[in-house]
């Protein structure tokens, strides 16, 4: 966990723009753009003024190295911050200088030069309230403003930004010598060419000269007239760190960055020109301001699902999680980020799209398990997903099985548990293929682990991978066919010693499938997120789509920016309005049906009306795109199903007959049914509710309705029936579940 929490402390949230860095004042362009966008120009004309000092000045005479380094110029063209930061001063509400009510302080500085590097550092040092004594071998103050602009247009600036500032200007008054100045800081300005009094700088102090309390700035040492005016406004640091300290040895700031943007990622956005040809109205400066891109490291906020929807970056993420895992309450149970760690999909896009390989993930997830350890993680965000792991590895639905008549496989089939659920054709029309091509290939149904993996229960984790590894062993350690990646990824992850192949890199490969027939339906090809570092799987899907007969359409995410469907991490009771957002931002990515490689995915967009494919309807032609998704119940009952059916098929010896395990018979509408898969509420759970409340005469009628309530406590959970009697059994009117135990005394 050190190297992934060294790694966010290294995070690029809070690197410079571009146009930050190659402006001689550091303006903080993001900031005043978000203003300018909100058309708040009177905010982002005072945020202005305090970087620049005299915006009317630096607006008229600004040569704009921003430009230089705008990544826009690349597509369209730079950003006009010229013509936006004049549009702030035109249209601002109250252009007064700031008026700050701050003790006199009892410090002289002097200042040689009254041109424009001079007069910025006064005014800084005299708002400040220092005593601040100009001095100016000519008659005139603004040095070589003069030509440049008019006079009129800068000395009324000059004096405007000084309306509230008191300072003394010697005009005629030439220093020759700064010996007999009594001050206790001074500041050379005296121009291109001017007196530098014979001093160099001091290298390990900014603006310092070899003289304790003497620096340098402005065009003395060579510098243009916007780094000028900068210096002016900077020096006074440097001065106020001397007179506090008596040191020379103010740190040089460094102008860098290491942001990265890629130019094709940018989308293209016409230069907005002023209609009149000098200044943008309100509405173009608007407009102008939106073309901004902010620049910024914001890639994992853009990109990642969780960090998008709650607006945190990987160091505030680090920081509330610290605070959950050693909290400073007496219980020594944090909650602040529980819900936050249980709601991270594990899809690894946030690793991938950080310039720096940040994994957020990987960091919720080994916090994930230090809060299991503790028992301080909420059991009911995973508790449902763990029952179903259980039951997909228990006795009425694992199969772990050679072909009769042989003692080892070279292949073993490894569907995964969610593909049988989802419909048994599914594992029985691969693996019928699978023995065409293969005679002697095993099946394993099981679950991969990964529901535990992602509940961060790493006791219940060990045990099923241990159980996977037993298993292969036993049917002679052959390659695993995968038809998930979900369960390659784990498999990749815990079982490194087991070589494993996807079943649609061998259909590629020996062919000779009944494919649906297409009529070159346009489709979009949905890369499941777990298949991120399977390129040549991604590869392989497209070329049997496109053998198929279909017009593949890509996708905005696809390929190594796949996104989670919302079933990564099993979150959708940890955060279900997170969950319904994440599949919304999927589904509408564009028109076409989509053809995905996880089951889940397909199911998860079914439930949502999106048309989707799984690969194999394709492949074996079995169903269209609007095959309903099954509910949780079906699922159950599916993998039961798909045992049963292959035990019938493959092994008669071993086939029992279907146990029907139901105790009533439970009369439930469509819609309740939907309400209960919602829910997570499985059918059989209120079947033994109800059957409970019957045989040992716990319930209660209403008086108004007839209908009968009652509740059980199943496993951690405490369910809810109300219903009525029926036809030799009862019709379930509504049904709910909570957290609570409820002590009957």
């Amino acid at each position: 966990m050190d190297r992934e929490k060294g790694k966010i402390q290294d995070c690029l949230q809070n690197e410079p723009a571009f146009c930050t860095v190659a402006c001689p004042f550091c303006f903080d362009v993001r900031d005043f753009i978000e203003k300018m966008q909100r058309g708040s120009f009177n905010a982002a004309y005072r945020l202005y003024l305090n970087t620049v000092g005299f915006p009317g000045i630096v607006s008229a005479l600004c040569d704009e190295p921003c430009k230089n380094v705008c990544p826009r110029r690349e597509k369209d063209s730079a950003i006009s911050l010229r013509l936006l930061e004049k549009a702030a001063l035109d249209y601002a509400r109250n252009t007064d200088p700031n008026n700050y009510n701050v003790p006199l302080k009892n410090k002289k500085v002097a200042i040689i030069g009254a041109g424009i590097s001079g007069l910025a550092c006064a005014l800084r040092l005299a708002a400040k309230k220092y005593d601040v004594t100009v001095f100016e071998k000519s008659n005139r103050i603004g040095g070589h403003l003069w030509d440049l602009l008019p006079p009129e247009m800068f000395l009324k600036e000059i004096d405007h930004q000084f309306k509230y500032e008191k300072y003394t200007v010697n005009l005629n008054t030439e220093i020759t010598t700064l010996d007999g100045l009594n001050f206790d800081a001074i500041y050379i300005a005296t121009g291109m060419g001017g007196n530098n009094f014979g001093l160099t700088d001091r290298s390990e102090g900014v603006y310092a000269s070899i003289i304790p309390g003497v620096f340098l700035g402005g065009t003395l040492v060579g510098r243009n007239t916007m780094q000028a005016i900068a210096d002016g406004l900077q020096v006074p640091g440097a001065i106020e760190w001397y007179i506090k300290t008596g040191r020379m040895n103010q740190p040089h700031e460094t102008s860098s960055t290491k942001l990265e943007l890629d130019p094709s990622t940018i989308t293209y956005s016409e230069l907005i020109q002023p209609n009149n040809g000098i200044a943008y109205t309100r509405d173009e400066a608007v407009l102008e301001a939106k073309r901004c891109l902010k620049c910024s490291c914001d890639a994992c906020v853009r990109y990642c699902d969780l960090m998008h929807f709650f607006k945190k970056y990987p160091k505030r993420i680090a920081e509330e999680v610290e605070l959950t895992i050693h909290p400073g309450t007496l219980d020594g149970n944090g909650t602040l980020a529980t819900r936050f760690i249980s709601t991270c999909n594990q899809c690894g896009l946030c690793k991938e799209v950080c310039p720096i390989g940040i994994d957020t993930g990987e960091f919720l997830l080994i916090n994930h398990r230090i809060m299991r350890e503790k028992g301080a993680m909420p059991w009911a965000f995973h508790d449902f997903w763990l029952r179903d792991m259980a039951f997909s590895n228990g006795p009425d639905t694992q199969l772990s099985h050679l072909p009769n008549g042989y003692s080892k496989s070279q292949y073993v089939f490894f569907p995964g548990c969610q593909l049988g659920a989802s419909d048994p054709k599914y594992v029985i029309e691969s693996y019928q293929w699978l023995l065409a091509h293969k005679p002697d290939t095993a099946i394993m149904l099981n679950c991969c682990g990964a529901p535990a993996e992602w509940a961060g229960d790493e006791i219940i984790h060990n045990e099923v991978i241990g159980k996977l590894r037993d298993q292969w062993g036993t049917l002679g350690k052959p390659v695993v066919v995968f038809a998930c990646p979900t369960c390659k990824q784990m498999f990749n992850r815990y079982l490194p010693e087991i070589e494993g192949i996807f079943l649609y890199d061998l259909i590629l490969k020996w062919g000779d499938t009944s494919t649906k027939e297409s009529n070159g339906e346009i489709v979009s090809i949905f890369d499941p997120c777990s298949s991120r570092e399977e390129p040549e799987l991604q590869q392989a899907i497209r070329d049997l789509v496109k053998q198929a007969g279909l017009v593949h359409e890509p996708l905005p995410m696809e390929g190594r920016l796949a996104a989670c469907c919302s079933w990564g991490g099993q979150v959708a009771i940890a955060n279900p309005r997170y969950t319904r957002e994440v599949i919304s931002a999927r589904i509408t990515q564009n028109e076409n049906p989509y053809v995905t490689y996880c089951i889940n995915c397909r199911d998860i967009f079914a439930s949502s009306q999106k048309p989707a494919y799984h690969i194999l309807d394709i492949l074996f032609g079995l169903y269209d795109s609007n095959r309903a998704a099954p509910t949780f119940t079906e699922r159950r009952r599916n993998r039961v199903k798909l045992k049963n059916d292959m035990l019938r098929e493959y092994w008669k010896d071993e086939f029992q007959m279907d146990q029907d395990e139901r105790k009533i018979i439970l009369y439930i509408s469509d819609h309740l049914k939907q309400k209960l898969n919602s829910d997570h509420i499985l059918e059989s759970e209120i079947e033994t509710v109800i059957e409970h409340c019957e045989s040992k005469g716990k319930k209660i009628v209403s008086p108004e309705t007839g209908h009968f309530f009652g509740h059980l406590q199943i496993g951690n959970m405490t369910y809810w029936a109300e219903y009525l009697l029926a036809d030799n059994g009862f019709e379930l009117i509504n049904a709910y579940c909570h957290r609570m135990s409820i002590d009957e005394g």
